[in-house]
């Protein structure tokens, strides 16, 4: 059983009140407030020594993305980040200086984004380190984007560039709060989520539920630099473009919205945020159906991202 097929199984047996709007399932659960125009979000997320991390990689980079990545799916669902708990599993003998560095990190993030880091657990974990924050955060309710509004037609877009994020990027990546506030206020998504999995996996989570499915222009996926460095130098590496759907953990904007907003959005877009780059790379099937456009011809996609327990 892998983490997609735990994920169902567990959604059955869990309990669900009048508070809740969305659960299990999207980027974030979206809880109902006092206030009728704003929505909490909560969100849950860990990283784990050897599987999001090595054991020597700099502590503060490992801080940042243990934050970084809730944060990430806050942006997703055009949100802002509030106030976080950290929980932290230690070895016994563990260094000081290198908790000390972690927090150093999380806390120069939480910083640029005005988000309080107000407690949280410390326990034991023999084996290896294991981070956990949960985060808070609010969203105006007609602003929140869900996984699930997509439409047939729509354009497929993304923010930067994907593939390779195990060459640095996925200890140092920008979430992008700014970006996703800013779509939400000017151009309102119909569906977004950010690629932690890999663009072919989480570009299934926006479609697959709808009974819908998308075609992606090869030419247009913008591919890292990171990843053809790493397809020219290694004979056993991804190629560029297969590492770009497949690699994950780039934490960009993945997003559909009405074609005929496309092109406007697009000029507007290199006006306030001209060093990153956003590209079209697709549409959005009427059919549950995965193609690639190639220079060859049109092919199934077959591939998908980092999938746990598999």
């Amino acid at each position: 059983m892998n983490e997609l097929e735990l994920i169902e199984k567990i959604k059955t047996l869990l309990p669900s009140n009048e508070y809740v709007v969305a659960g299990a399932g999207d980027d974030c659960a979206v809880i109902k407030t006092d206030s009728p125009d704003l929505w909490l979000l909560f969100k849950t997320d860990a990283v784990v020594e050897g599987i999001h991390f090595t054991h020597d990689a700099p502590p503060e980079k490992v801080g940042h993305k243990a934050l970084g990545r809730c944060i990430s799916d806050i942006a997703a669902m055009g949100g802002k980040p509030t106030v976080a708990l950290v929980t932290i599993g230690l070895p016994s003998k563990f260094s000081f200086e290198f908790v000390q560095s972690v927090y150093s990190g999380m806390g120069n993030l939480a910083r640029k984004y005005n988000i309080a880091i107000a407690g949280g657990e410390t326990t034991t974990c023999p084996e290896r380190i294991i981070i956990s924050i949960s985060l808070l955060g609010t969203v105006e309710r007609e602003k929140c984007v869900f996984r699930t509004g997509a439409k047939a037609g729509d354009a497929i877009f993304v923010t930067g560039e994907l593939g390779g994020s195990i060459e640095g990027k996925h200890l140092e990546f920008e979430p992008r709060i700014n970006e996703a506030n800013w779509l939400v206020r000017n151009f309102k998504p119909s569906a977004m989520i950010d690629i932690s999995d890999g663009l072919a996996t989480d570009l299934r989570h926006i479609t697959t539920e709808q009974g819908l499915g998308a075609e992606l222009l090869a030419s247009a996926i913008p591919v890292s630099k990171a990843a053809k460095i790493r397809a020219h130098l290694s004979s056993t590496a991804k190629p560029a473009l297969t590492a770009a759907l497949t690699d994950g953990e780039d934490f960009e904007l993945l997003f559909t919205i009405s074609p005929s907003s496309a092109v406007k959005l697009l000029d507007e877009w290199k006006k306030q945020f001209p060093d990153i780059k956003l590209s079209c790379i697709g549409k959005v099937l009427p059919d549950k159906v995965f193609k690639i456009r190639t220079k060859n011809g049109i092919f199934d996609i077959t591939e998908h991202g980092y999938i746990h327990f598999q």
